[in-house]
């Protein structure tokens, strides 16, 4: 028995976990995959963790949740999240860019407001370049510091602004607009910093950390839960708790909720899940943010040197987020075949909206994901755009000898930035869809709330990651004070 369990070690879990220790919780956190948790002066992480300019989330990697879903038309691609304490931010390429605080007024304003989520934003880090401005933070748990190291990402900041795109110096910046300009990364000596060692590491000895161990349901009494079921290499399990937080993703959260009786009645009861709590909109709304890569012959051969993080660089325009990679994919990934190089052009305010559905009543069942990519005229267009621009930066470059430009038309589907949210919406208990209040404590229940992406009640318009852990932080906060 323990004061709180954590479903999920990714980054919100490892935020949520050390904010109810510190407020003196018995505290459990639930991670599926393995555990590496620096502590005590000793750094456990093997170097495929640590290293910056890789990302192990290859085919063969044994720190990924590979599941398939589909993009658009009758395409499947597999959608790889981190499964490792510290989640996708344990491996994914330490992109750490603020949304605009316009994104958040969607958002309930009780508690999140554009005053209350900058002042969040400044607390989680410790910013390097900017940390002495009002606006940003200098004590918080994270570092966030920019590198422009790699050819690609020096030209390209070069060809965009001599094109009369704008420079920007801090892409963080509480009104930063469209430009270009150095990617804030959370990155300390060359090194990834998650936030398992952000957060958990100065707590280790506060937190029970199970890895390894796949929660199947969670536990009800009446309306309130009272622990979780699951399984592990030992086999199954029991945990009870006298509250149980949910931060195992925008896919993973919503599945749990479903196979524990949380959603929608009729889908559930297809399936055969007795009905706990009917919320329709636990699994629907699901965004991310759709991605097409421009691949090209690079003038001069890679000279092998060490190029930093994968994206030091983005140009913002409009809708669009233009990402030249530092290096080709099976560079940046481990076990791919040999690639070109490419650049990514991805839609951040697209219309699409997909789902999250269960497939039978057996709990460690993959679950059915439908991202609806291009369904849209609007969406369609916005990419061909970003498509446009992209080709015209690369070609004005000394990076580029030749490029390859995808059509986007309903035989081409992008995939995706792997930046789902919005399965588990947060909203006024008057909206049918919401699933948690704006504390993220799940409408029905007691005992029960959600910490991770699932509960952003609107997408962001920057990869998510800062957003996770800014309203995990809030959230658990919240949930601590009040709820």
């Amino acid at each position: 028995m323990v004061d709180v369990i954590i479903v999920g070690g990714g980054s919100a879990g490892c935020v949520a976990a050390a904010t109810f220790a510190r407020a003196g919780a018995s505290v459990m956190v639930i991670e599926v995959g393995p555990v590496f948790l620096p502590a005590a002066g000793h750094d456990s992480r093997p170097p495929d963790l640590t290293d910056v300019r890789r990302m192990p989330i290859g085919p063969e990697s044994p720190y990924t949740d590979p599941i398939s879903a589909r993009t658009t038309g009758d395409r499947h691609v597999v959608a790889t999240r981190g499964r490792v304490l510290g989640g996708s931010g344990a491996v994914n390429g330490a992109y750490f860019v603020r949304a605009p605080l316009s994104d958040f007024d969607t958002w309930p304003q009780d508690l999140w407001d554009r005053k209350t989520v900058a002042r969040y934003y400044n607390r989680i880090e410790a910013d390097h370049d900017f940390g002495d401005a009002d606006h940003h933070g200098s004590t918080g748990p994270v570092p966030v510091t920019r590198s422009i190291s790699a050819p690609i990402a020096q030209a390209f900041l070069h060809s965009g602004v001599a094109s009369g795109h704008r420079h920007l110096g801090d892409l963080n910046a509480p009104t930063v607009g469209d430009g270009i300009g150095a990617v804030p990364s959370n990155v300390r000596d060359g090194q990834r910093i998650s936030m398992a060692e952000a957060y958990l590491s100065p707590v280790a000895d506060r937190i029970t950390v199970r890895g390894r161990s796949q929660v199947a349901r969670l536990l009800f009494d009446g309306d309130r839960v009272i622990g979780v079921t699951g399984r592990d290499d030992d086999g199954p399990f029991v945990v009870h708790a006298d509250r149980v937080v949910l931060a195992a993703g925008a896919v993973r959260t919503p599945n749990l909720l479903m196979h524990s009786g949380i959603g929608h009645a009729d889908t559930l009861r297809r399936v055969g899940i007795p009905v706990v709590q009917h919320l329709p909109g636990v699994g629907a709304g699901m965004a991310d943010h759709p991605e097409i890569t421009i691949t090209y012959l690079p003038r001069t051969a890679p000279d092998g040197s060490d190029r930093g993080t994968p994206l030091q660089v983005v140009l913002h325009s409009g809708p669009i987020e233009i990402r030249p990679y530092t290096s080709s994919f099976d560079h940046l990934i481990p076990g791919l075949p040999p690639m070109l190089p490419a650049i990514g052009v991805a839609h951040m305010t697209p219309d699409a909206r997909g789902t999250v559905d269960v497939t039978s009543d057996d709990p460690f069942s993959v679950p059915n994901v439908d991202h609806r990519y291009l369904d849209t005229a609007a969406d369609r267009e916005a990419l061909r755009g970003g498509i446009a621009l992209a080709t015209d930066i690369l070609a004005a470059s000394t990076v580029a000898s030749d490029i390859t430009d995808p059509m986007v038309g309903p035989k081409v589907s992008p995939g995706g930035s792997l930046h789902t949210m919005c399965s588990a919406r947060m909203g006024a208990d008057d909206d049918v869809l919401a699933v948690v209040g704006s504390t993220g404590r799940v409408r029905g229940t007691r005992g029960l709330s959600v910490v991770d992406a699932s509960m952003f009640p609107a997408p962001v318009s920057r990869g998510p990651h800062a957003t996770v852990v800014m309203a995990a932080q809030r959230a658990a906060d919240l949930q601590i004070n009040g709820d």
